[in-house]
């Protein structure tokens, strides 16, 4: 057996423990993730392409023609979604380029190449590119770094970059891209001259770590570290921009800079606050940084905004950032379900983060955040058709909720194209001497551990199942240390090498199981980790879900939809006896475990026209059938509920 030079993942620069496995050397070939990732390279990157085209997205790329009116009008705060289309079209080549990797397409690189083109051909003579200010307000750009998002939108075009040049060798993009970056180089900084500014909106942050990865140009990775170090130092340049603008710092929509994290150094900050995609993205460039540049202090930084999330501020389905208003974070324990706003974006910018720092730091705290997004908070917010979307991913809903085929402000829909496409870096990490499993489902990866390649096949139907196998081939006989996650939510594992037992008591650290062996050609580590239903409940300070009770099974979380009920789940109770089964059922939605069980559902026949009396509802037993919250609003238009009352 050879290994493909394709398949040989990129080792990261520097100190970073682990690497991520190259994606394109990951393939579902079976299972749950089979149909999801065929799915999103059949039917959601060509159909979003589309959506770009129709909505005039890509027209902002004809700088030979006059700009024309308005596809988005300005907003009150002076931001039309208009400013960072860039970003929109950035994403989806990001994800386009994932696919190639692994599935060559030339008319899908040539629907790039053409954006590619018409990007070079409008970039100006000194490097700078964002199609709104080229094009509309040339006098105007670095003048609002507060509001307009011209780093954001060029962040996701370098994204891009990387992903089509490693995808494809061409360097064309990431040549423009690097003369993008040698603009902002000359531009901001602490050196005497320059802005010394920062965008409100975080991206370029995580993006120049990328190329730095590509490039080893330690002038990337310098800047990046600029403009985390430089957030949040006082007075803002934020309120200096704004009185050079001829404008009152305090007109400012948002009111405090804790919206973009910009209220105090990142190294203070305690309590993850604003804006939950601009959080996300800056914790994860923070954690990126944190390995690069042999900074504890930004890693003891994420440890504790990272713990301040998920025991105060995340919802059980790893949605996050309960508010419309600011797209964000209120106060801990504020988490409402039917007004949640736990927008897909921020979802899957937490797997992003969690990610990261696992490579950091494996611990399976991080992982098990990473899967819980996965297979809830962040795939709730793609349909099963691969075509409509949700933004916000509310807990519970009166109908009232429908996807969408596109948005207002689309910035979801590529996101989470771009998460599915680049899948197969999740699941596993490797050093020197260790491979590191740290999800699970039916593929075949081609890894390397040190100078070893080994081919490791899993098989599994997990989640919806817990017994997993993976088989290895190596070049040769290969000492390393495998390392398997034990989920959080697993109650019971049971782990064996070749039918021989190990002794979980004796090698678990910080979630993941430790086997040191010399592995052979043929050797098969047998997994089994429990899975019965359990039922959650949230920290009494979460007044929404008092007396409340939701339904877990493995790493899903469970709804009652009104198209099974019959009626609004919002009348069930919960006996707190009551048995819960699950069924794999094959005709929903293209497969999936669903649970049943029984409850007592409020009796309003007999309260006629009464809106209040003394006497309670009388209560009927009602059989009930929940299913994947992440499937849910994919049939008829219903009520929808996750938390149910607990009698």
């Amino acid at each position: 057996m050879t290994s493909s030079p394709r398949f040989q993942p990129a080792r990261a620069a520097g100190r970073q423990r682990y690497r991520p496995a190259d994606h394109s050397g990951v393939v579902f070939d079976g299972g749950f993730w089979q149909s999801w990732t065929e799915t999103v390279r059949n039917v959601t990157i060509p159909t979003q392409h589309k959506r770009l085209e129709e909505e005039g997205f890509l027209d902002v790329l004809d700088f030979d023609k006059p700009a024309g009116p308005l596809v988005r009008p300005i907003q009150p705060s002076g931001l039309s979604m208009q400013h960072f289309f860039d970003s929109d079209f950035g994403k989806w080549i990001e994800a386009a380029s994932y696919t190639l990797k692994a599935h060559p397409n030339a008319a899908l690189e040539t629907k790039i190449d053409t954006i590619v083109e018409k990007l070079e051909k409008g970039q100006m003579a000194d490097g700078y590119l964002n199609s709104w200010f080229i094009r509309r307000e040339p006098d105007r750009r670095w003048t609002n770094l507060r509001d307009l998002h011209e780093m954001y939108s060029m962040g996701h075009l370098l994204e891009g970059a990387v992903a089509y040049y490693e995808a494809t060798g061409k360097r064309r993009f990431l040549d423009v891209m690097i003369r993008a970056v040698d603009h902002i180089i000359a531009t901001f900084g602490a050196e005497p001259g320059k802005l010394r500014g920062y965008d409100a909106h975080e991206e370029i942050e995580l993006a120049l770590v990328k190329l730095y990865r590509v490039t080893r140009d330690p002038r990337h990775l310098k800047l990046a570290t600029y403009f985390v170090d430089e957030r949040g130092r006082m007075p803002s340049y934020y309120d200096e921009e704004a009185r050079k603008r001829g404008e009152s710092p305090d007109d400012y929509v948002y009111k405090t800079y804790a919206y973009s994290q910009a209220h105090m150094s990142v190294r203070d900050q305690y309590q993850v606050v604003g804006h939950a995609v601009r959080a996300m993205y800056l914790f994860s460039a923070m954690a990126d940084l944190s390995h690069e540049n042999d900074d504890p202090t930004l890693k003891e930084a994420c440890d504790r905004l990272f713990d301040n999330l998920v025991s105060r501020q995340l919802y059980v389905t790893g949605g996050l950032g309960p508010s419309a208003s600011n797209e964000g974070f209120t106060q801990e324990f504020d988490l409402p379900n039917e007004t949640a706003y736990a927008e897909t974006c921020a979802a899957v910018a937490l797997g992003f983060w969690s990610h990261r720092m696992a490579q950091v730091d494996l611990d399976s705290k991080f992982t098990d955040r990473l899967e819980t997004v996965l297979y809830n908070g962040a795939l709730s917010g793609i349909s099963r058709d691969g075509e409509h979307y949700f933004y916000e991913n509310v807990l519970e809903s009166h109908g009232q909720h429908r996807r969408w085929k596109w948005h207002y402000c689309p910035c979801c829909p590529t996101n989470i194209a771009r998460f599915i496409t680049s899948l197969g870096q999740y699941f596993y990490s490797t050093d020197d001497h260790e491979l590191a499993v740290h999800l699970y489902g039916t593929n075949s990866a081609e890894l390397t551990v040190g100078d070893s390649f080994v081919r490791l096949v899993q098989e599994t139907q997990y989640p919806w199942d817990g017994d997993i196998s993976l088989r290895f081939a190596v070049e040769r006989p290969s000492r390393f240390q495998l390392r398997l996650r034990i989920p959080g939510w697993c109650r019971q594992a049971q782990i064996s090498v070749n039918g021989v037992a190990v002794d979980l008591d004796q090698c678990v650290t910080k979630g993941y199981a430790a086997i040191s062996r010399e592995w052979c050609n043929g050797d098969e580590v047998r997994i089994g980790f429990s899975m019965p239903v359990e039922r959650i409940y949230a920290h009494p300070a979460v007044s929404e879900d008092g007396g409340r009770v939701a339904l877990r099974r493995g790493p899903v979380v469970y709804c009652i939809e009104e198209t099974d009920l019959g009626g609004e789940p919002q009348r069930l109770r919960l006996p707190a006896s009551e048995e819960i089964s699950a069924r794999y059922d094959a005709a929903l939605l293209g497969g999936a475990t669903v649970l049943e069980g029984n409850a007592l559902e409020a009796d309003i026949a007999d309260w006629q026209n009464a809106l209040y009396r003394t006497a309670p509802p009388s209560l009927k037993e009602r059989p009930f059938t929940a299913i994947p919250y992440h499937l849910w609003a994919n049939r008829e238009p219903g009520a929808m509920a996750i938390w149910l009352q607990e009698v």
